[in-house]
């Protein structure tokens, strides 16, 4: 009997059940940790989540591609159908720091578009889940992006330049709150407890696919600066700028994010972020290292 996505989402609900038990055994107990070549960090739990994810996932699935963070990729999984696309540990800065705003992701890719999601809270004690077609879920209740229309007081999960803008523009005050897992960022979105969250630059397929469909299910979208909704599993993992909102409020954040880049680049006086232009996924503290990890 050929497999459905609601026989993914089901898969992927165990296997997150699993991840979220080995990962909290490291939560808050100092992990051995690492600095990958970029200089962000990966600790022990990402990569004994990573293992075990594979171990449960490939076995299920022998014949979906695999993508994950903390795995070497192989460019076979470009002529699969169906990949799985994971980051054991999203937030892993703020793992190690002990934040409770960390997720595990996972996401089954077909013809580059999620089909099956999962996004896991494990500190958090909370579950989010979509198939396409069939809504986004939060431990169960149906989740609905946020009926706002207007920019001006908006609440932000972005670098704090963009809020600041509309405030200085409207006079409204404007919520703005980091986020250290962006795949969390970008859930709000769905669960209508954030109307706007922005991504920088470089936001790879596992910080994206799951929370991608958690969106769209909600009746919010994730897109680039064009509007355009993003594709999975190429060759090249990278996204540009990206913006998760609904389409009521797509064009007036669209508009902002040019502004700011624009007086950006123009080197425009009073547009500081006092610090908060950080990777997407990491908090402002480097977590303390023992070496240089290189993927397996």
């Amino acid at each position: 009997m050929p497999r459905t996505d609601h026989d993914d989402l089901d898969l992927l609900k165990s296997a997150g059940a699993e991840a979220a038990r080995i990962a909290l055994t490291y939560f808050r107990r100092e992990p051995q940790v690492w600095l990958k070549d970029g200089g962000s960090p990966v600790s022990e739990a990402d990569i004994a989540v990573d293992t075990r994810l594979a171990s449960i996932l490939r076995a299920a699935r022998p014949d979906y591609g695999w993508l994950s963070e903390e795995t070497g990729d192989d460019a076979e999984r470009l002529d699969r159908a169906r990949v799985f696309v994971i980051d054991p540990i999203d937030g892993t800065r703020g793992f190690l720091e002990g934040s409770t705003e960390w997720t595990v992701s996972l996401a089954v890719v077909e013809n580059g578009r999620p089909v099956a999601a999962v996004l896991v809270g494990p500190a958090l004690s909370v579950t989010y889940s979509a198939v396409r077609g069939a809504g986004a879920f939060r431990d169960g209740k149906r989740l609905q992006a946020s009926a706002t229309t207007d920019i001006g007081g908006a609440r932000f999960a972005s670098p704090r330049r963009y809020a600041r803008a509309i405030e200085r523009e409207t006079g409204i005050p404007t919520p703005s709150r980091f986020v250290s897992s962006l795949a969390h960022r970008i859930a709000l979105v769905a669960a209508g407890e954030i109307d706007v969250a922005i991504a920088r630059p470089d936001a790879r397929d596992w910080d994206l696919a799951a929370a991608d469909l958690l969106v769209q299910e909600a009746g919010a979208r994730l897109t680039d600066m064009n509007g355009g909704d993003l594709r999975y599993n190429r060759a090249e993992t990278a996204h540009p700028t990206l913006i998760a909102t609904t389409p009521e409020l797509f064009g007036q954040v669209a508009d902002l994010v040019r502004t700011i880049h624009g007086q950006y680049q123009a080197g425009a006086p009073g547009q500081q972020d006092g610090g908060d232009e950080r990777r997407d996924g990491e908090t402002r503290t480097a977590a303390p290292s023992s070496g240089v990890w290189r993927g397996t």
